[in-house]
């Protein structure tokens, strides 16, 4: 499948199978290749057809409407003011593209190929000369230039940071890109800028345009669908490009196969869900238990016009907690973050709320090879060994576990526990408050985005004001959420962080003490910790994925014990419900669903799905 800017961190090697044409360089071979892979070979040879996951006879045609929850207010994604649109990566390509096969491979898409020395200290791209943006204009290697320079000047935080390692980016002709990297040895920071998109620079300096300011102008894209409608507050429509330059390329062949996608916008979950029981909206991923288990033994799903279906997934993840803002004074002694995870009672909630559908998270990296599980094994030691005397004891000899309960709701033994933590760290229990030497009660406020998050958190409030802590729950729209969330302005935050597998760069942004004071990072908690950065610096330099994914399980153990958040929950299948108006292929993707990219609308179908008059 496609993966669009920041949306993986690639490395490779040669093409499998194939003979990488070589030149010399001083003292160097040159690799040149149209595909690379970060460790290893990439799956897929050049003289592939198509995605094996695709449908190239899939029929092209038909409308599809997607439901959002919020709002959005800019259409330039690039900078950290303003809140983007669901879907605006349909209309960006980048130079590469990855498969939905492999976590970390680069296909070419607008670079016809990539050249590269034994020592990985540059990359060039070989832009196809075909390449065009939607007004017809030649995509060049200056458009990728000026969309580096826009991010290393305006851009978020987050974005600058998958390009920490490069040190320059050079226009050789209008067809040819050059990268150059601090790092040595590795493909990662190739495999990075692989999958970098371009801006049209021609059409962004004309009319008086601001890359640096939020726009609801549609943007000029390059990819295979075009921004068709903008109607703020309530929806953004896409139109497939009918001339689209790529479409031929076999890694676009069977994709993009629907006319038109709609996303409405709600700003009520329990709206955006009648709407689609009425047929307003046509696919949607269940994310709550109770609908799945309750709110589809519907007629519909009997007669076969609307589609309930589980699919496992086995798509690494990233973490998904409570996470604390350790900015706040109260939050900064461990003893209390490890005092209030005892709060958390997850039995109680998978079995009153949850139905039992879900997984604890037991890991910052939940789902995959990264994440650590068990006690420490023997490479993992190895490489915490030069820690050993910086980190908590448990971190070297202990399997990481969040507080357990019986799930009956009663917390007592978790309670008095947590109150002895709490003691030591200074916060005694007086008169049913928690208050600290100068008699100031600790206060914890839930900052959320969605109210059907309010009835799972709940619980936990309840059992922190047991616990004499002045505790309560906020919800705000989207676009608060968003700018608070920039300014770092909450006690602890739900959140569900992406994870980029492998791991590399971005964990510095993430986890790093660089990013901790650095607005609009992605350092939500705040984390400052020595170690970490040095663990984040091993994992970015390792030369292969064992010693990668070892590295990052050590990272996992110390950001574990070091209690930065409360751990929730985790699927390991997706729950597709949609109304019975598609055709997919029989070959599904290993690491995702596909939809909207490799299905398509079939016409027969859509004549007896239940859409309103």
């Amino acid at each position: 499948m496609k993966r669009l800017f920041a949306a993986i961190c690639l490395g490779a090697l040669t093409l499998g199978g194939i003979s990488p044409s070589l030149a010399q360089a001083p003292d160097q071979k040159i690799t040149k290749t149209w595909a690379m892979a970060e460790f290893g070979e990439p799956l897929h040879r050049e003289d592939m057809p198509h995605w094996p996951y695709a449908n190239p006879d899939a029929p092209k045609g038909g409308s599809v409407v997607l439901g959002a929850y919020g709002g959005y207010d800019s259409l330039n994604t690039y900078i950290l003011r303003g809140q983007a649109p669901a879907g605006i990566g349909l209309i960006s390509d980048g130079l590469m593209t990855g498969s939905g096969d492999e976590l970390s491979s680069a296909y070419g898409l607008i670079a016809a190929s990539a050249e590269y020395p034994e020592d990985k200290s540059w990359v060039i791209f070989n832009l196809r000369p075909e390449a065009r943006w939607q007004d017809g204009q030649p995509i060049t290697a200056d458009d990728f230039k000026f969309a580096f320079d826009t991010i290393k000047e305006h851009g978020r935080p987050f974005l600058q940071s998958f390009y920490e390692d490069v040190t320059g980016v050079e226009v050789l002709d209008p067809q040819r890109l050059k990268f150059s990297f601090k790092t040595r040895n590795s493909m990662k920071p190739l495999l990075t800028v692989a999958s970098s998109s371009p801006l049209p620079r021609h059409w962004w300096t004309a009319e008086g345009r601001d890359i640096t300011k939020t726009t609801l102008e549609p943007i000029l894209g390059s990819g295979a669908y075009r921004i068709k409608a903008v109607d703020p507050g309530r929806s953004i429509t896409y139109e497939r490009v009918a001339d689209y330059w790529a479409a031929d390329l076999q890694v676009n062949k069977g994709l993009n196969n629907i006319d038109q996608i709609r996303y409405d916008y709600y700003l009520d979950d329990t709206v955006l869900i009648e709407a689609f029981m009425s047929g307003r909206v046509d696919f949607r991923q269940e994310n709550r238990a109770q609908r799945w288990n309750q709110s589809y033994d519907i007629p519909a799903v009997k007669d076969g016009s609307m589609i309930k279906r589980a699919v496992p997934d086995q798509t690494p993840r990233g973490t998904q907690g409570y996470i604390f803002n350790l900015r706040r004074p109260q939050f900064q002694d461990v003893r209390v973050r490890e005092a209030i995870n005892l709060l958390y009672d997850f039995e109680a909630i998978q079995r009153t709320l949850l139905f039992g559908e879900y997984r604890q998270v037991k890991s910052w990296f939940p789902n995959s090879e990264f994440g650590a599980s068990g006690p420490p094994d023997q490479a993992e030691l190895a490489i915490l060994e030069k820690y050993k005397d910086k980190v908590r004891p448990e971190v070297m000899t202990k399997a990481y576990e969040p507080p357990l309960t019986d799930g009956s709701g009663n917390i007592r033994s978790n309670l008095r526990e947590a109150l002895r933590l709490f003691k030591e760290a200074g916060w005694e229990l007086r008169n049913n408050r928690l208050v600290n030497s100068a008699g100031e009660q600790m206060r914890m406020e839930m900052l959320l985005v969605s109210p059907s998050l309010v009835r799972v958190t709940e619980p936990f409030v309840q059992n922190a004001k047991r616990a004499g802590i002045d505790a309560s729950i906020r919800v705000v729209d989207t676009s608060q959420y968003q700018v608070r969330i920039d300014d770092f302005d909450y006690d602890l935050l739900s959140v569900a962080l992406n994870f980029f597998p492998p791991p590399g760069a971005e964990q510095r942004s993430y986890f790093g003490s660089a990013a901790a004071g650095l607005r609009g990072s992605a350092n939500l908690a705040g984390i400052k910790d020595p170690v970490a950065d040095g663990l984040i610096e091993e994992l970015i330099a390792a030369k292969d994925l064992d010693t990668l994914a070892t590295t990052n399980r050590a990272l996992d153990r110390v950001l574990s014990w070091g209690w930065y958040q409360i751990p929730q929950w985790y699927n390991d299948e997706t729950w597709l419900v949609y109304w019975n108006k598609f055709g997919h292929p029989e070959t599904q993707a290993k690491y995702t669903i596909g939809f909207p990219t490799t299905w398509w609308v079939d016409t027969g179908k859509q004549a007896s799905a239940r859409k309103p008059g």
